[in-house]
């Protein structure tokens, strides 16, 4: 915030870009912590897991930003990357893994207040994770407001085909 403020104040022109969630961090392992690849069994769901979330490919979300660069349109503004099929909540998310694999896997819903309590004691780079994990999933920080007057990447570029999070997902296969 710092750093964003400075650049304000200072009259410099910029382009923020709100990216949300990369696959490769949040799709891959079903949001899962302490991995990278999708569980085989079963998968720990956030709360009622129906806090919807938006995930991003990285390519796609490098080529919203690519083209914002130059664009009037976005000159002193956040551009908001949340591109309508991608907005799922953990429960879709999981199905649609479900339904690629072929397999159910066992779902283990964990309470808030539970979830928070796994800190205790851990150490930082947990309590940073837990911590996002908590805002995105419980919360819903990433689609809880409104984005005012900046921009929505998938309405200003409706040329990109941007990748659907099942066929992000068809790589893990």
């Amino acid at each position: 915030m710092v750093i964003r403020k400075a650049i304000e104040e200072a009259n410099i022109p910029h382009t923020y870009v709100s990216a949300n969630c990369l696959g490769a961090f949040f799709v891959a392992n079903l949001s899962q912590i302490g991995t990278l690849f999708p569980p085989k069994d079963k998968v720990a769901v956030y709360g009622d897991g129906n806090v919807k979330v938006v995930f991003m490919d990285e390519e796609d979300a490098a080529t919203y930003i690519i083209k914002s660069i130059d664009d009037p349109r976005t000159l002193n503004k956040t551009i908001y990357l949340r591109p309508p099929e991608n907005i799922l909540s953990q429960n879709e998310l999981i199905a649609k893994w479900e339904k690629l694999s072929g397999k159910v896997l066992e779902k283990i819903h964990i309470p808030s207040d539970e979830f928070l309590a796994s800190m205790e004691g851990a150490d930082l780079m947990h309590q940073i994770v837990v911590g996002h994990l908590h805002h995105i999933f419980y919360e819903g920080c990433l689609t809880n407001f409104d984005i005012g007057d900046n921009e929505e990447a998938s309405l200003l570029y409706p040329e990109v085909q941007y990748t659907r999070m099942e066929v992000y997902m068809e790589r893990y296969l």
